[in-house]
């Protein structure tokens, strides 16, 4: 944060310790023993579970929610770590009410789902804070495969990787290992280093080494990692950030959202991190609901999201959405952004609304802001990348590029949802498919 130059109306500390404490602290507190008892006791443990068939990962949910039901939640953890070795993140993060609890009968039948998420974050933390680690290696086949992105779905190949018996080498352009785990989440989300303390625990399966500051293209090519390994998975993400097409976007004020993210994930202090008096974020996803309601946690008086669609059609969850509105975001739709106005700094910025066709109506929005959001989409970045679809990385249903030896997974990789817990399936699911191939063998 410090090599940002911060306009008038931008400020740190705009609230008192206390304020902040409460207002980053965990948005879903954990379950104690008690909680998760009376919870795993509405599972009805249905024989052909829907929640299984909703779930990305294919976890066994009726399986451990009765192991935590019987006192075994250790287990319980196993049964979730086996198909999902990042479940204590997703159990965090993952939108379970679009997903298995949507899908849940008791869902159907009362409108009120088994606490799944919590149920499974119960089991995994339980595990975790003990420092178990439930899997142990294979003996050693002498491959070595490099895994780029040390993200969701990059972690979860290369521990499956390492349990089958490979060495894996983590090659990753951030500081810290973790991705959009450590970047990239809300920080009330993942409090009290959550994502690195999963981290160190995914590692002690051992044969895993990572190389932080090794950014594809600029300091490793895709053809030296296929001459130095085995096989190579790429799980690289999307570290680009789409333009602002509006006159006057290069104005000082408007920012990226991910990199706001980043910042407030990284903080030590959340009352050094400057907001501004009023902010407009630009999007409809995830990440702009995360930086809408950070910045209204961080002390904004006036926090407006703006959409080019209808609600319905945004890609936050209605669950995030009414999330924001409870924290006092607005949320303004059907509207695209024409022009930011200000004499070097952003002041206000002016949008078109617009019908169901994205044609302007004639009305327009002027807004107050000394901090704009860019939240419209992420981008694939790299040279002499696989062949892409989409703007992503072509793959088939293993994971397989264009390009002989090299697999892809997660957000930078065509097929799947952009989800925490889709990617650490593909990573999961490729790195079977690299093992099959690697010896000879079926997945």
């Amino acid at each position: 944060m410090a090599d940002k130059i911060y306009e008038a109306g931008v400020q740190a500390g705009r609230l008192s310790a206390e304020v902040y404490d409460t207002h980053f602290s965990d948005l879903h507190p954990a379950l104690d023993i008690h909680e998760a008892h009376v919870a795993a006791d509405r599972c009805y443990f249905c024989h052909d579970a829907p929640c299984i068939t909703a779930c990305p990962t294919d976890i066994d949910i009726p399986l451990f929610i009765r192991q935590i039901a019987t006192g075994t939640p250790d287990a319980a953890a196993k049964t979730i770590l086996t198909q999902n070795i990042l479940g204590g993140m997703c159990a965090r993060v993952c939108p379970t009410e679009q997903l298995c609890e949507q899908a849940c009968v008791r869902e159907a039948a009362e409108g009120k789902p088994v606490l799944i998420g919590q149920l499974q974050r119960y089991a995994t933390d339980h595990l975790q804070k003990q420092g178990i680690h439930p899997f142990e290696r294979a003996a050693e086949t002498g491959k070595h495969v490099a895994v780029v992105g040390a993200g969701p779905a990059g972690l979860s190949a290369a521990h499956r990787l390492a349990m089958l018996g490979h060495t894996v080498t983590v090659y990753d352009a951030r500081p810290k290992p973790g991705g959009l785990n450590e970047y990239g989440i809300a920080a009330y989300k993942t409090p009290d280093g959550f994502a690195q303390e999963e981290v160190d625990w995914l590692l002690g399966i051992g044969g895993i080494t990572i190389r932080n500051g090794s950014a594809l293209s600029r300091d490793i090519t895709l053809d030296e990692l296929r001459g130095d390994h085995d096989a190579v998975f790429l799980g690289v993400g999307l570290g680009g950030v789409n333009a602002l097409d509006a006159s006057g976007a290069d104005k000082a004020g408007v920012l990226d959202a991910v990199d706001f993210i980043a910042d407030l994930r990284q903080a030590r202090d959340m009352a050094a991190v400057p907001v501004g008096r009023d902010v407009v974020v630009i999007g409809g996803g995830m990440t702009a609901v995360d930086a809408a309601v950070q910045a209204k946690l961080l002390g904004a008086l006036n926090v407006t999201l703006v959409y080019r669609r209808g609600r319905e059609r945004m890609n936050a969850s209605p669950f995030e959405q009414d999330l924001a509105a409870s924290k006092g975001v607005r949320i303004v739709t059907h509207a695209v952004p024409r022009a930011v106005h200000g004499n070097g700094s952003v002041r206000e910025i002016e949008f078109d609304y617009v019908d169901a066709d994205m044609m302007p109506t004639g009305d327009t929005l002027r807004l107050a802001a000394d901090q704009v959001f860019r939240a419209i989409g992420q981008t694939l970045e790299g040279d002499h990348l696989p062949a892409l679809e989409h703007r992503k990385i072509k793959v088939d249903g293993t994971g397989r590029t264009s390009v002989e030896g090299v697999w892809a997974g997660g957000d930078c990789a065509s097929g799947g949802d952009d989800l925490t817990v889709t990617a650490v399936a593909e990573g999961r699911d490729s790195a079977m498919d690299i093992h099959a191939a690697l010896t000879g063998g079926n997945a």
